[in-house]
């Protein structure tokens, strides 16, 4: 996989102007267990964290705390409107211009946002990650480079079924079947035709020749910083 990032920058209209520097937005999509997580963590670790912030789209739930916890389970949160992408949209505004956000803490096994907040400074690279960072415009007219994690169907639910059951305390029973409600339906609604706006398309969740084109990238990217 052969990539020019100045190629890249150049197609994006939000691409920095001649002569200035802003940080690099780099989006990360993919359906739900495609391995998102792993390679942008790993790409951190490349990099390093001190020059890279990471924002996962999963903090930016809405809010379900004014219905009763039977309604809040029954909302579909594959759906583009259970998010605040407003306020991600926001946040990624003011990283751009240098000032610090107050991410969102969102609890999964209550379906609520916490009144806790992480406050996140500015660094010389953004990653944003998520199932619909590359199905929303506005995500994407900010994104310099936006990569798409191909994974199999069965492959995903495997990877859902053991996250959701050991990290947010789920029964089998429910994530599959949210899964058959609502994730696999709004994956070929919205997911899966976002991939067409990627730059770069990495199959099989875990490419370790992907991940060392994308942290190359970046590291030219703050070599032209310096």
């Amino acid at each position: 996989m052969t990539v020019d990032i100045q190629d890249i920058l150049a197609n994006h209209e939000f691409g920095p102007p001649a002569g200035d520097w802003r940080p690099l937005f780099i989006a990360i999509a993919g359906g739900s267990g495609s391995g998102k997580t792993t390679i942008a963590q790993s790409v951190v670790d490349i990099v390093g964290r001190e020059s890279v912030v990471y924002l996962q789209q999963d903090a930016y739930y809405r809010d379900q705390s004014h219905l009763a916890f039977e309604d809040r389970a029954k909302i579909n949160y594959d759906h583009p409107d259970s998010f605040e992408f407003e306020l991600l949209v926001e946040h990624l505004d003011a990283l751009r211009a240098g000032q610090p956000i107050e991410r969102p803490v969102y609890d999964f096994s209550q379906h609520v946002r916490t009144p806790e907040t992480y406050t996140i400074v500015p660094e010389p690279v953004v990653i944003i990650e998520g199932i619909l960072v590359l199905a929303d415009e506005r995500l994407r007219d900010r994104s310099d480079v936006r990569v798409y994690i191909d994974t199999e169907a069965d492959v995903r639910l495997m990877r859902r079924l053991r996250r959701d059951i050991v990290e947010r305390g789920r029964t089998v029973e429910s994530v599959l079947s949210q899964y058959e409600r609502t994730v696999r339906p709004m994956h070929y609604l919205f997911v899966e035709p976002s991939k067409r706006y990627a730059d770069i398309i990495i199959p099989e969740g875990f490419n370790s020749g992907a991940i060392g084109t994308v942290s190359s990238m970046i590291k030219h990217f703050l070599d032209q910083k310096v």
